[in-house]
């Protein structure tokens, strides 16, 4: 079982300490993980970058220095990877905490062993200020017998590390849990534990039974690892800094495109390492959707984490660079009819595999019972409302192609500007859904270019091209100036189709003679 308590400052650094030593062998490496644990522990995380790393602990040149020809810290850093792992599986097998650099970062993560310490409830936003404790593992009849076990557990971690200072901690510490423990124990009607969703007594606070009144306004939008001001994106929405979580470090991306989104601010930070979320709620039905990222990294096999929603596993080995077909790939999971946990929290868990999890943004939208909600897309810069009051949202999800720089007026549509502009070339899009519904798929089409009423060259024949979804083909040798002559919209509707086991509908819009096109896109649940 993987461990949701994170180790306490004094095991941290006495474990950072004990590995120092151990690669005392291999100067580089030593001074290495040396440089990296006092970044973290001066809270200076931001300046574990590449171009740190080789000036600062590899003496590469200030001015001179280009990561793209000296892999310097990447080699090493990989490396570094190989021997905390050799060493967690020789002579710091026995170590309760341990200390990983996760690929595609060079922040340190701290976590237990697994098994070494019984996971607690994910804590409430307030509670997430206090030092966690370990109480007994989820049961309604939890005895002081299991909490003397789990104490004494906890105990135990820190009498491993000698010194008068632990002891006395750790006694004050005893004492508070069990003052605790009986708090809890008489909250205990108000919550639900089973051993299946691994949660377990906690604390009592004004967060966890908090008024609705207090709970968090909807849509709730975070940006993950982010602590700056609101942000707004091309739709027009505001993003607020990251807050709600527990534990995990923070990594900045390098400037770099990313491809898949309009919206590259929400992917410029991570959240890293094991950690979770809790967000205050209303009774209701929800929408939630996860924004990961991909990143080249050269040092890196496969990686995969797991993700938990009050305790059910959504994504188990997730492996995001397999997940969005590619490097600097924005990628989103969509997971519809998702409700808060009987102490008003939505609890979000995500924990390392074969890798370590890294998030970039969290939304949470007010949903609609057992049917994910509509997608509109224009293939324009900003968001657009038609005379029916919906919002179609900025061109998004897609991959290669141009976007129109010249507006068409459109005659024939009660929203002459919605389909004014289009995508045009050889593209695709992989648009996230919700995986266990089947859907309808509206595609807008304009001819905008052929034909005596638009550019007055061509006409039939002159533009020809096909549209795939997830290998299916849905329009073959499609001709639009053929059907409606020029700037007349036409709409293509398909029924019943079904998502790709990642959550997608990848379309392909594939040229047959000169380029292929598309205005606008439109996804609707078709459960009742």
């Amino acid at each position: 079982m993987t461990s949701y308590l994170a180790p306490s400052r004094e095991e941290e650094r006495a474990e950072l300490d004990a590995v120092v030593e151990a690669l005392a062998k291999s100067p580089r490496l030593s001074k290495l993980v040396h440089y990296m644990g006092e970044k973290y522990f001066r809270g200076e995380t931001e300046q574990l970058q590449e171009y740190y790393l080789a000036t600062e602990v590899f003496g590469r040149s200030k001015d001179a220095f280009d990561a793209a020809e000296d892999a310097i810290a990447r080699v090493e850093s990989h490396r570094l990877r190989k021997k905390l792992k050799d060493f967690y599986e020789t002579e710091g097998k026995d170590h309760p905490v341990r200390l990983s650099i996760p690929s595609g970062t060079y922040v340190p993560v701290f976590t237990y062993r697994a098994g070494e310490v019984s996971p607690p409830l994910p804590l409430g936003p307030l509670e997430a200020e206090q030092p966690p404790v370990a109480l007994p593992a989820a049961s309604a009849k939890s005895t002081w017998k299991d909490f003397g076990k789990a104490t004494s557990s906890r105990l135990f971690v820190h009498l491993r590390r000698p010194g008068w200072f632990h002891l006395v901690l750790i006694a004050a510490s005893g004492l508070a849990a069990m003052g605790i423990y009986k708090l809890s124990h008489l909250a205990q009607e108000r919550r639900t534990l089973t051993s299946e969703s691994m949660i377990a007594p906690r604390p009592v606070s004004a967060a966890t039974f908090a008024p609705l009144s207090t709970r968090a306004s909807l849509p709730i939008r975070l940006m993950a690892g982010y602590a700056g001001k609101p942000q707004t994106d091309s739709a027009g929405d505001t993003w607020d800094a990251d807050k709600y979580f527990v534990h995990g470090g923070i990594w900045t991306r390098p400037q770099t495109f990313i491809a898949r989104t309009s919206d590259p601010l929400l992917f410029e930070h991570w959240r890293t390492g094991d950690f979770f979320y809790n967000i205050p709620l209303q009774p209701g039905s929800y929408e939630l959707h996860l924004y990961f990222s991909t990143w080249q990294r050269a040092d890196e096999a496969f990686s995969t984490f797991s993700v938990q929603i009050n305790g059910d596993m959504v994504l188990r080995a997730f492996d995001v660079n397999s997940d969005a077909l590619g490097e600097n790939i924005a990628d989103e999971r969509v997971f519809r009819d998702v409700s808060p946990a009987k102490d008003g929290m939505l609890h979000i868990a995500f924990t390392s595999e074969r890798g370590a999890p890294a998030l970039n943004a969290i939304e949470v939208l007010p949903g609609i019972p057992n049917k994910q909600l509509p997608i509109h897309i224009t293939t324009q810069l900003t968001s657009f409302t038609d005379h029916n009051g919906q919002i179609w949202h900025p061109d998004s999800y897609f991959m290669s192609g141009r976007l129109s720089e010249q507006r068409q007026q459109i005659a024939s549509s009660p929203d002459p500007d919605l389909f004014g502009n289009e995508r045009y070339g050889h593209f695709t899009y992989a648009i996230p859904v919700d995986t266990r519904d089947r859907y309808t798929l509206a595609l807008y089409f304009v001819e905008s270019y052929f034909g005596p009423n638009a550019s007055g060259a061509g006409g039939a024949g002159d533009r020809v091209f096909r549209v795939i979804c997830n290998g299916e083909t849905l329009l073959d040798n499609f001709d639009i100036y053929k059907e409606v002559g020029a700037l007349h919209v036409l709409t293509k509707t398909f029924h019943h189709l079904k998502p790709t086991a990642q959550g997608k509908l990848n379309l392909t819009f594939e040229p047959i003679v000169n380029n292929a096109t598309v205005s606008g896109i439109e996804v609707l649940d078709e459960s009742q």
